[in-house]
């Protein structure tokens, strides 16, 4: 009984990892090149004898199989009209169904293709034997269908019959011809998987036989006809083969079912590794991909499992603290965001001029999945731990506390269940992980290069939402949302509501602006705020408050790019939260007013506004910079995260009138919004801070490689700069890094604040974007924001600049400006 069950498995794990040369591997169109047959036919057709005698052995002993099976049926089917039935009539057809159809089926293959191995010549034609093979699969699909009721049968009768049961456990199987007295005992729940075997060992034998077979013999159509009837055949058959087989009843006897399963990024012994981890009825597996070979599908290994018996949530405790975490920096983050970007404008350009045939796009979608595969494993930051009581603890890092909180509620409503404690045996474990493959609901990682080209790029530009408010809270409670958008694969939280305390149904009436970079959802969460400073948590990333409700909407492209506000409603656990949202393209986006505006201070030229205030720096920027550092500078995602829309505007229309109470106004307003203004004031300026003129030059010298010739420059382009946008620059630029030495506690690096305000100071000219080399202004986007956060970064991470020795120290730079 054990060796026929291993014998199952060892064929399992063989259906398991040949399953992909049927989906991936063959171009039917053309499956394989001259360089198969090295120019050497006769070599190839007798390879294609070896194969042919090969698969013949294997199909005798596979007819003795079916024989064996079928030996108890006649005297079954006698004893079933006496007084005393082994079986009932309907358990006999229940458990031999088509099994006498499938032996007919092989024993006419076998007897017709046999002569022609024996009498072996060149032009021996064998493909419409298999052709017709293929055409008969159709009754394996009955068979499949009928496989657990019996399998079940069979254990169900051996329980209550004696002798059945030693009928079932000692079928008499036949060796080949050849052997003598080579039979073998084998059960008859081996005996009815063999069928399900074949199906796939037929298929794999086509596709041997094609790989030696000359495009020109007349068996080559017809093999490819019975390939492509079997392929077919086996994307349906497939499904309702593994699940059954390999699905492992619980210690109560109930079935085991797959609830959830995805890609987390796991963290071991300090290493981040990517892992696709499943979550069952009754536990949740870990597994790793295993290496397989060029355009295979990805394989499992089991890296644990816990029983979610066993399973706790761990919080870390006063001693307790986070392994170290093998991180990238900041800069290397943002600057593969950029190369994706890049990659993907050079793919569509690629396709455009070569219609899509070119060998570049497919060099340039593998570089865009090694780099959208490494952003993927190194940007989450939020913990999620999980503790078996009886044993270790384990981490995983997810990009958005909406996934952590699916894991978790997952778990816990399983959990809820009269769960009992298990232990998978070698072999049940080994089942379990092979059935992972065919179970798995989340097939790749998600980055682009998996999508189909048909599959929307999503949305580059500003979302607007207005979140409304929220009802449906038993109880009164501290009540803010956040809002996340997806961005190259994960998730990041790009705005979040003001608290309001102690209340049932909170009207936020708050709009926001949000930086789309390829985004297909917009997700809304809504927290209850903890005040309680005894449940804080040791770790920076943790979030503490209480997920009240969560729930996404697609950012549909016809929908949200129209001019009017779109009106939604997002139903969270009982929880409905009004939103809604409209959309600006990047390419207009990026455009830049000319203004004659003379009056205010937004949309007015910086040295106009100077000059009337009497000042070196615009009053707004100082106003701005001193409230920001006074009460913002240990706010997490100072400037990346979006202030409310409307404080924004009343804050620029303050400025504007220049309002007596305006630093009335500042001291009670949300900081947020403080940020936001300050990077509205420069994104409206009618040319950039660093000057449409300047900027061709400043591209240039960033890109230089010696570090003397790039401080040259980079310094005389400082000295080029007009005194008030240098001044301002200079103001702006000192209180970045004073923001970026609290990045332990804001989170704001250099580089970060590089990535917020670079594409803002420094933008291409609207005479730089109507080139006529130029298809869309995303395209500038993607080739130059790098660029223009690499300018920003050089001085943020430079010394002090003075402007009095700026100015005194005449560097000579040979390149005009």
């Amino acid at each position: 009984m054990e060796e026929d069950e291993e014998e199952v498995l060892g064929l399992l794990d063989r259906v398991l990892e040949d399953e992909d040369l049927f989906d991936n591997e063959l171009d039917l169109d053309c499956p394989f090149t001259p360089a198969d047959f090295k120019g050497d036919t006769e070599k190839g057709l007798e390879m294609k004898k070896l194969v042919l005698s090969g698969f013949l052995a294997s199909e005798e002993i596979y007819i003795n199989q079916l024989e064996a099976l079928l030996l108890p049926m006649k005297p079954l089917k006698a004893t079933a009209t006496t007084s005393k039935p082994v079986l009932t009539m309907e358990q006999i057809e229940t458990i031999f169904f088509k099994i006498q159809d499938i032996f007919v089926i092989h024993k006419e293959f076998y007897d017709a293709l046999s002569p022609n191995i024996q009498q072996w010549d060149e032009k021996i034609t064998v493909g419409h034997l298999f052709q017709k093979l293929a055409s008969q699969l159709g009754v394996y699909k009955a068979f499949v269908d009928n496989y657990k009721v019996a399998v079940g049968t069979v254990e169900k009768c051996s329980q209550a019959n004696s002798q059945f049961q030693k009928i079932s456990e000692n079928l008499k199987v036949k060796g080949p011809k050849e052997s003598k007295d080579c039979t073998t005992i084998s059960t008859m729940e081996a005996l009815l998987y063999k069928p399900i075997d074949r199906i796939t060992r037929s298929t794999l034998v086509l596709h041997d036989l094609l790989k030696h077979t000359p495009k020109d013999h007349p068996d080559f159509p017809l093999l490819q006809d019975a390939l492509r009837i079997s392929q077919s055949f086996l994307s349906i058959i497939n499904e309702e083969i593994d699940p059954r087989r390999t699905a492992v009843t619980t210690p109560k006897g109930e079935a085991r079912q797959l609830v959830k399963d995805g890609f987390l990024v796991e963290v071991s012994e300090g290493t981040r590794k990517l892992r696709h981890v499943f979550l069952f009825t009754d536990l949740l597996l870990c597994a790793k991909m295993k290496k397989t070979a060029v355009g295979r599908h990805q394989q499992y290994e089991c890296k644990w499992y816990i029983p979610l018996a066993d399973l706790s949530f761990q919080t870390l405790d006063d001693s307790d603290s986070l392994p170290h975490i093998q991180t990238l920096p900041e800069h290397e983050i943002e600057e593969m965001k950029i190369k994706i970007s890049t990659i993907k404008s050079e793919i569509q350009k690629e396709k455009k001029a070569q219609k899509g045939q070119s060998r570049n796009v497919d060099r340039l979608r593998k570089k865009m999945n090694e780099q959208e595969s490494c952003l993927l494993l190194f940007s989450p930051t939020i913990p999620f731990r999980i503790h078996n009581k009886h044993g270790k603890s384990y981490l995983f890092l997810l990009s958005s506390d909406y996934e952590r909180s699916e894991w978790r509620e997952s778990i816990q409503k399983l959990q809820k269940k009269d769960l009992q404690t298990c232990v998978l045996s070698s072999v049940e474990l080994q089942v379990l992980t092979g059935s992972c493959f065919k179970l798995r609901t989340v097939h790749n990682i998600p980055v682009t290069s998996n999508k189909d080209d048909e599959e929307s790029p999503g949305l580059y530009g500003f979302l607007h939402v207005i979140v409304h408010k929220a009802t449906g809270f038993k109880e009164s409670a501290n009540l803010y949302c956040t809002l996340e958008v997806d961005s190259f694969g994960y998730f990041v939280s790009k705005a979040i509501t003001r608290v309001f305390r102690d209340i049932t149904e909170p009207h936020w009436n708050e709009e926001f602006e949000i930086e789309l970079e390829g985004s297909q959802f917009l997700r809304i969460l809504c927290y209850e705020k903890c005040y309680d400073k005894s449940k804080l948590n040791k770790d920076d990333n943790e979030i503490v408050d209480k997920i009240m409700g969560k729930g996404q909407v697609q950012l549909d492209p016809q929908t949200v790019q129209s001019k009017n506000w779109h009106m939604d409603v997002i139903e969270m656990n009982g929880i409905k939260v009004e939103f809604s949202m409209k959309f600006t393209s990047r390419d207009l986006s990026l455009k830049r007013t000319p203004s004659k505006k003379q009056s205010g201070v937004f949309g007015v030229k910086i040295n106009v506004v100077t000059k009337r205030e009497r000042s070196k720096v615009p009053y707004i920027v100082r106003q701005c910079i001193e409230e920001v550092e006074k009460r913002g500078i240990d706010e997490v995602g100072i400037y990346r995260i979006s202030g409310v829309a409307t404080d924004i505007q009343a804050l620029k229309a303050a400025f504007d009138a220049n309002t007596k109470d305006i630093l009335m106004m500042l001291s009670d307003m949300d900081i947020n919004a403080i940020a936001g203004t300050l990077k509205l004031y420069f994104r409206e300026l009618p040319e950039p801070l660093l000057t449409d003129r300047l900027y061709p030059a400043f591209m240039e010298g960033i890109a230089l490689s010696d570090p003397a010739a790039k401080e040259n420059c980079m310094m005389h382009l400082l000295r080029s700069l007009p005194d008030p946008n240098l001044i301002t620059f200079l103001t702006l630029l000192e209180h970045l890094k004073r923001v970026a030495e609290k990045e332990p506690v804001n989170k704001m690096s250099l580089h970060n604040l590089g990535t917020v305000f670079g594409p803002t100071l420094l933008r291409p000219s609207e005479s730089e974007i109507s080139k006529p080399n130029v298809t869309l202004a995303s395209d500038i986007w993607s080739h130059d924001v790098m660029a223009q956060v690499q300018v920003l970064l050089y001085y943020l991470q430079h010394p002090p600049i003075s402007f009095a020795e700026l100015k005194k120290n005449t560097l000579y730079f040979s390149t005009d400006v």
